[in-house]
């Protein structure tokens, strides 16, 4: 058994699929990975519960198969197994009747009354491979189980979460614990599936990691394996210079905030200078607040056009609270001719709502640089409002908005998903609900343009920017607000430091 950290690649079930096939293959038989399979899940189970009654649920398919395992193992070790079956017995094939085959005790047909006297409920209905809603007796059982609380343990997935997206599909288990193998699925850390897969933990049944250059996931847990060789660290030969110089267009007097949290994260993520362009309007109240972050003027997109006529100044933030309409889009198309790398976020995004084209466009131009979009769901809708109203998941809605836009998509949320447009994406896992606050959003535009500023890679700088906020949102804890989270990352930051 392993740690759900212990590796980055995300597979989906087409390609788990693949995996097994390749192991098979390559001279392991299906029936040791199911054996290797129920092992786990057993091992997991004892070491985590008392002893006491067990109903294992199965269904027809291989899912199926590994809870006959789980039961066989169990009842070895002195657990009294109650064993349901999803349709007859004899309609089971391949491993799964192999695997039948060696439970020694009773099978009894699943009913909604399944969990009944159980202290503890295996769910080995439907894997991750779940092809229609379910309904019938695995829906009434899940039910049921629900409403009298017995803690599940769900094989591979819970019954009822799609791997792929992580969607219920009719209805699902809310598991306490989910073994799955190899490799975690989309649907294990998408929502609503997160929430339906309580402690996930990630067994080795016996795949071999070569199987990863056959298959070529590109779908990543966002962790520090994944962009921690392109994160910047300060050399002793380092000036405030060479680390970049990050700039933020603020909004009117009455909307100032945003911009200086912002800022505030460019800083603290290690930009070496950071300037608030700032309407004249504005400037009295951001002076009275800021020190180490500069302010310079400016009135309409030839001022900043000036402004960033300075190439030290390489990455600029346009967006919290700039105000919606013709202004902001005029700044955001003079910017993006600058060649700087571009975080849009907020108002700069939602300006776009009626001409999306024209920011695409110029996104593609010959002088643009690389650009980052940080969109939450209202925001990506009004951007991108075709792919919003498809069916679409998460993950997919993402890739597709990266792929129209040749930027960036930081689609925000508990499961926030960041894809490049060459169909790259990485899922957060690391967000707490003390980050759902006012100015969070601010922050995390922030901390990605100081990535930016420092000259790391787009794809990479969102990542590291996402999985950064997460961890200091997780620092300070209960009553975090905004303006803590940049006092976060100099530990963050250290620990993350230590370690890669």
């Amino acid at each position: 058994m392993t740690d759900a950290t212990d590796s980055i690649e995300l597979l989906t079930v087409q390609e788990m699929g693949r995996a097994d096939a390749l192991t098979i293959k390559w001279g392991t038989t299906g029936l040791t990975l199911m054996e290797n399979a129920g092992r786990a899940v057993a091992d997991a189970i004892v070491a985590r519960f008392p002893q006491g009654p067990v109903s294992v649920l199965c269904g027809p398919g291989n899912n199926g198969g590994d809870g006959f395992v789980v039961a066989r193992l169990l009842a070895e070790r002195g657990w009294p197994v109650t064993l349901f079956l999803m349709g007859p017995r004899e309609k089971l094939k391949g491993d799964a009747a192999a695997a039948a085959d060696r439970w020694p005790g009773a099978v009894h047909p699943l009913a909604a009354d399944a969990g009944k006297g159980a202290s503890l409920i295996v769910d080995a209905i439907f894997g991750a491979g779940l092809a229609r809603d379910v309904d019938g007796s695995a829906a009434d059982a899940i039910r049921r189980i629900g409403e009298a609380g017995t803690p599940v343990i769900a094989v591979d997935i819970p019954t009822g979460i799609d791997g792929n997206t992580g969607q219920v599909r009719g209805a699902a288990f809310a598991a306490a614990l989910t073994v799955t193998f190899f490799r975690p699925k989309p649907g294990h850390l998408l929502l609503p599936g997160r929430l339906h897969c309580g402690e996930l933990a990630v067994a080795d049944i016996g795949i071999k990691s070569d199987v990863l250059a056959e298959i070529g996931p590109r779908t990543f847990v966002n962790a520090p394996p994944l962009w921690a060789s392109v994160f910047p660290r300060p050399r002793l030969d380092s000036h405030k210079y060479t680390r970049g110089h990050a700039v933020v267009v603020s909004g009117d007097a009455s909307h100032t905030g945003a911009a200086r949290l912002a800022a505030r994260g460019a800083l603290r993520a290690g930009a070496g200078l950071v300037t608030i362009a700032s309407p004249p309007s504005a400037m009295p109240v951001n002076a009275a607040h800021l020190t180490s972050i500069m302010l310079m003027p400016f009135e309409g997109a030839d001022a900043l056009t000036a402004i960033l006529e300075d190439k030290r100044k390489n990455a600029l933030l346009i967006g919290p609270g700039a105000g919606i309409g013709w202004e902001t889009r005029d700044n955001v198309l003079a910017a993006l001719l600058s060649g700087a790398a571009m975080v849009l976020d907020a108002d700069a995004l939602t300006s776009f709502a009626e001409i999306p084209r024209d920011l695409f466009v110029a996104i593609k131009g010959f002088f643009a640089g690389p650009v980052v979009m940080t969109p939450h769901e209202g925001e990506f809708a009004r951007l991108f409002p075709e792919i919003a109203a498809g069916e679409a998941d998460k993950l997919e809605r993402a890739r597709l908005a990266a792929a129209e836009a040749a930027a960036i998509v930081i689609l925000k949320g508990a499961d926030t998903v960041v894809a490049a447009p060459d169909g790259r994406a990485a899922i957060a896992r690391n967000a707490g609900p003390e980050l759902a606050t006012a100015g969070s959003g601010d922050v995390l535009a922030g901390i990605v343009l100081g990535l930016l500023a420092q000259g790391m890679l787009p794809f990479e700088s969102a990542c590291a920017a996402v999985w950064l906020h997460g961890e200091a949102g997780d620092c300070f804890g209960p009553g975090l607000i905004s303006e803590d989270l940049p006092e976060m990352l100099p530990a963050v930051l250290r620990d993350l430091l230590d370690h890669i």
